[in-house]
């Protein structure tokens, strides 16, 4: 029981965890901007990079390093919008999606040709996990983790649910026309979807950094995962992408834990899972968990 505990149901929060805050932008993106955000998992590659500058630069911690590679991040994803996104949003949503996908690649090609190829890492050496009553183990960095996103959930519930703007933006994603008759501002709606959505997501890729390494494919390897996640939760639904995000990431660590001496599935195809649950959620209950935008 113990080891279940120790090597799959931690690891499953923690990877759940980092999920959930990818999630949340693109389900916020989608539902506020009316379109899939495939750049977005290229985000947390750009957050993930700009830390990892500051940890090296400036010999401070990864998480020291958080607040700088939320502000970089945001100011990319604020650039793409405007330059990218922006003079396409009168035009039919498969423009915009497909230029996601061309500014996904324009970010990783940036990103190959400033840090090169090779994975880093932001700390080196082995750390000692904490051990508490003599059978539990867990990582400092699942610690912070999955504390972290327990903080976010509360404080993104608390702005969305009793501030001006996060009830604007509640008000945009559940009926546009109404919220544009209403006299709010689209303009600073986008710019609070773009900020939140790149914080978070700068975030988890600093997460995933901590918790593995830093690659130029970090967020692309994890694209399919937090689209599951937010649809699971329901599109246009920020507190259901980071349940979709928590129970995707522990159904992928908890599929490979041994049943009679057995793997339940390989690790190698347990990515596989994420895509399995979104091809049936998406036909059997499309809405999602929270009742979102269906597709």
């Amino acid at each position: 029981m113990m080891d279940f505990i120790n090597y799959y149901f931690i690891p499953g929060l923690t990877l759940g965890s980092i999920y959930a805050l990818g999630a949340v932008g693109i389900s916020m993106i989608f539902g506020i901007l009316r379109f899939a955000h495939f750049a977005h998992g290229d985000l947390m590659t750009v957050g993930a990079y700009a830390a990892l500058t500051a940890v090296w630069t400036l010999g401070i911690p990864a998480l020291a390093a958080i607040p700088i590679g939320i502000v970089f991040t945001c100011a990319v994803a604020l650039f793409t919008d405007r330059f990218f996104y922006k003079p396409l949003r009168d035009l039919p949503t498969i423009y915009t999606v497909i230029a996601s996908f061309g500014v996904a690649l324009i970010l990783r090609s940036l990103i190959q040709l400033v840090w090169g190829t090779e994975s880093q890492v932001y700390e080196t050496g082995f750390q000692k996990p904490i051990i508490l009553f003599d059978v539990l183990r867990i990582a400092t960095r699942h610690i912070q983790i999955i504390a972290a996103t327990f903080v976010i959930a509360i404080l993104l519930h608390l702005f969305l649910t009793y501030t001006r703007t996060g009830k604007s933006m509640r008000a945009v994603a559940d009926d546009p026309a109404l919220a544009s008759i209403a006299g709010l501002d689209p303009e600073k709606i986008v710019r609070w979807t773009w900020i939140i959505g790149a914080s978070l997501a700068a975030i988890a890729g600093i997460f995933v950094g901590l918790d593995t390494d830093v690659h130029t494919n970090l967020g692309w390897n994890m694209l399919l995962p937090m689209f599951a996640a937010a649809l699971l939760g329901g599109i246009g639904r920020p507190l259901g992408a980071i349940a979709g995000g928590l129970i995707i990431g522990m159904a992928e660590e908890i599929c490979t834990f041994p049943v009679f001496g057995e793997e339940l599935i390989s690790p190698s195809y347990k990515s596989a899972v994420a895509f399995v649950m979104m091809v049936g959620l998406l036909l059997f209950r499309p809405q999602g968990l929270f009742k979102g935008r269906v597709l």
